[in-house]
């Protein structure tokens, strides 16, 4: 090898080229009478003498030569050993030349490296650089293998959106035969996609499918966000997203066609245009099911259907369906049965007729289940996905789903289920192959919220701890007016079924936070959550509780705080549940669902206190308008009823906070108007109705900006100590007063998470309610 004017190894010609080999070899045989042709040289050998070797021993020279002692060889002969000398990678230059009976081999060594550097790379650091390169300290410089290594971190750079990043391998020589290896990078500008658009949509605009696909376009926050930049191989995934999305919504007949990328001139955007055949919307037509096993009644399937005729076809819907009249055949000891759904299109109407046809499927079980990938999580976590275990019958289905659920997890990058061939024709194996990724996260910031001011915190979140697919978080915030720290634990497999083991703790302590008494508390709650439906679920719990009252101004506050306080630390011991029923995690309508919950707490089985608290949420929401528009309806309301002759205390007391939006913390409720500070005092009842809309402002949707509308209507009332002592003994007003309010939302989904701005406007209200017009929060999803 030699240095070209860059300093980059070039080869250096041996004495033998391939090309011209024979000749040369004809050349050399100086004893030879004559002349002759390069194809009738032969030659034979009794020794083989090597020269320039130094850490290379001979007996690998010899090895890669392959050249017989004594016997005879012709000129291709030897040009081939010539060729496997230098292919071998192990030398810099090599030279051949027979001199009668011996053979004189030449070899140069390609140097040791002695370390390896990187420089002008910023955006990858150097560690992550090293596990790319193969080229290694105290290794022999391969210049194949430096370019091949600067091909790998050029590709690195382009996965980030640095389609210009150039990597240069150079050599600097040291003494004793080595060189230092160095990486010479440009990284360049990361190149974005600067337009998504889309042709063939006549459906849905441009502006709902570019929020089906996991490409972005660059917009306000490109600083921060990754997913704006062009990666040729996420184009599949969009487009497969894309047609997830038709098919859902009833397009049977939807194609993406393709998805074509044009860098722009100056080579820092691309645009991103894919093209759509969207074919009609379907509905369910006729539905009926049959059996074509003797002895299976088609009848008591079709009992267990949850499928109508006029609903918007999905393969969902034809899925669940389909499961459930498995399922029912594995409950029935029915092996080897599957379930066919047999789709007849009817373009005039715009329905498709479904059969359900109940048949005889092959008689294959799952041989093993094999993983592979998981470097951090355990299999077991991976093997509780399926349903199926070794010497079950093999589903198809079944398997695919278990994909689902594996990919779900959100512990891995990519996760691939496949079957394939086992030791027998009746035999499958189940391969597993999961790539993973970081699952912990460590937070440390800034907050902000109009009720509590601000406050700096501390967290830390793991989904995956130590690969046992356990959850696991910690967070602690001061505030300007409050300071809380909590701690939860999850195991979502307990013994190994569907049963999810809960552990909570939380502390609280606030100082004046819109009243003029300070809370101190702290709640230990454990509780198991099952599953009792196919969309319902049940959670038990016990939970210890104490809460303690201090800093009541006897002077300026109402009487009722006083006798509240001193009661001092107030211990509850308490079981509970909560029921809840949501729609939405079925799949089968994408545009929306209802959540139902329901949950009650009874408290009295130590502490001294005693109550039934009750509290209930209905949820429905859909997307109308080619589903540019969320449209959503809450109700929501509580019950605290006192079972001891103790009065409820204002620790345990609905206030209503962030319930009706356009009011303070603590700002709406009973209040003892005869005190002087005029303190909220809760109340045992609250009901609330919220409407509202979330609709596109027109504004690019790179910028992650929405806006809405809501109507926000109810109240706090109920007391059971109502005598705030004042003159003659006046009570406090307690009854029920409603309250509502109009306003604007602005909602920015932002890296930091979703932020929801809101300006409002109280409608109905009482004179000593406190109004707040403007708030921001974190958006809440149900």
């Amino acid at each position: 090898m030699q240095k070209n004017i860059q300093g980059r190894m070039v080869p250096k010609q041996g004495l033998l080229r391939p090309a011209l080999v024979a000749a040369m070899l004809a050349g050399t045989a100086l004893t030879a009478p004559m002349l002759t042709p390069a194809f009738a040289q032969s030659y034979s050998f009794s020794s083989v003498r090597v020269e320039g070797n130094a850490t290379i021993e001979t007996a690998t020279v010899l090895s890669y030569l392959k050249i017989p002692r004594g016997a005879e060889i012709s000129a291709a002969a030897l040009n081939d050993a010539y060729q496997r000398l230098v292919d071998s990678g192990l030398f810099e230059s090599v030279e051949i030349a027979p001199q009668g009976n011996e053979l004189l081999v030449k070899v140069v060594e390609y140097p040791t490296i002695s370390i390896v550097n990187f420089e002008g790379n910023k955006r990858l650091k150097d560690e992550d650089l090293a596990g790319i390169a193969k080229s290694q300290s105290r290794r022999v410089y391969s210049p194949s293998q430096a370019e091949a290594d600067a091909a790998a971190i050029a590709e690195a750079y382009r996965l980030q959106g640095r389609m210009a990043a150039t990597v240069d391998p150079r050599i600097i020589r040291r003494d004793g035969n080595r060189v230092d290896l160095v990486f010479e990078i440009t990284e360049g500008k990361v190149v974005e996609i600067e337009r998504l658009s889309f042709n063939g949509n006549r459906a849905f605009s441009d502006r709902r499918l570019r929020q089906v696909l996991q490409t972005k376009q660059a917009g306000l926050l490109r600083t921060f966000i990754q997913r704006d930049t062009f990666v040729a191989e996420r184009l599949d995934l969009d487009k497969q997203l894309l047609r997830d999305f038709y098919l859902s919504r009833g397009y049977a007949d939807v194609q993406v066609l393709d998805a074509s990328s044009d860098i722009a001139r100056e080579r820092d955007a691309y645009f991103v245009t894919f093209s759509i055949r969207e074919g009609q919307s379907f509905n369910i037509g006729k539905v009926d099911t049959v059996s074509e096993i003797e002895g299976v009644d088609a009848a008591e399937f079709e009992a267990v259907q949850r499928i109508r005729s006029g609903e918007t076809w999905s393969p969902a819907l034809i899925d669940n369906n389909v499961t459930r009249m498995e399922n029912l055949a594995l409950r029935k000891g029915l092996n080897f049965v599957r379930i066919d759904p047999r789709i007849v299109k009817n373009e005039r109407d715009g329905t498709l007729d479904v059969q359900f046809a109940i048949v005889r499927g092959e008689k294959v079980f799952v041989e093993r289940i094999d993983i592979e990938g998981n470097t951090t999580t355990l299999d077991q976590v991976i093997r509780r996905q399926f349903r199926t275990v070794e010497g079950d019958p093999f589903n198809p289905r079944e398997i695919r789903q278990s994909a689902e659920r594996i990919r779900a997890l959100g512990f891995f990058k990519d996760a691939q289920v496949n079957a394939e061939p086992g030791s027998s024709s009746d035999q499958v194996v189940v391969n597993v192959d999961v790539e993973e990724q970081p699952t912990g996260s460590l937070s440390l910031g800034a907050s902000y919220s109009v009720s509590d001011g601000v406050g700096l915190n501390v967290g830390f979140a793991e989904s995956n701890f130590l690969g046992r697919g356990q959850s696991i978080s910690a967070n602690i915030t001061s505030g300007t007016d409050s300071n809380s720290a909590s701690f939860s634990f999850a195991e979502p497999a307990f013994l190994g079924r569907d049963v999810a083991l809960k552990f909570s703790s939380a502390y609280r302590e606030t100082n004046n936070q819109n009243a003029a008494y300070n809370t101190q508390s702290i709640n230990i709650t454990p509780a198991l959550e099952f599953p009792i439906s196919e969309l319902g679920r049940l959670e038990t719990r016990f939970s210890f509780a104490q809460s303690t009252l201090s800093g009541v101004d006897d002077t300026d506050s109402s009487q009722i705080l006083t006798r509240d306080q001193d009661r001092g630390t107030i211990t509850t011991s308490a079981l509970g549940y909560t029921f809840s029923y949501d729609t939405r995690i079925s799949g089968v309508n994408p545009k929306g669902g209802i959540l139902l919950r329901f949950s009650q707490d009874f408290a009295g089985l130590g502490g001294n206190d005693t109550y039934l608290l009750t509290s209930g949420l209905a949820l429905a929401e859909n997307k109308i308008l080619k589903e540019e528009v969320t449209v959503r309806a809450v109700f929501e309301g509580g019950a605290l009823a006192m079972l001891g002759d103790d009065p409820s205390r204002v620790t345990n007391r609905f206030f209503g906070n962030n319930k009706i939006r356009g009011f303070e913390s603590n700002g709406i409720g009973p209040r003892d108007l005869n005190a002087p500070n005029e303190d909220a005092l809760g109340g045992n009842l609250y009901a609330v109705a919220r409407f509202e809309a979330e609709f596109p402002l027109g504004l690019p949707e790179e910028y992650g900006i929405n806006g809405g509308l809501f109507l926000d209507i109810g109240s706090v009332w109920s007391l059971d100590d109502t005598d705030g002592g004042a003159a003659g003994g006046q009570a406090v007003d307690d009854a029920f007063h409603l309250r509502s309010s109009i306003g604007f939302s602005v909602f920015w989904d932002t890296p930091i998470g979703p932020l929801r701005f809101n300006f409002s406007k109280a409608l109905v209200k009482q004179d000593y309610d406190r109004e707040q017009a403007f708030d921001l929060t974190i958006s809440t999803k149900f």
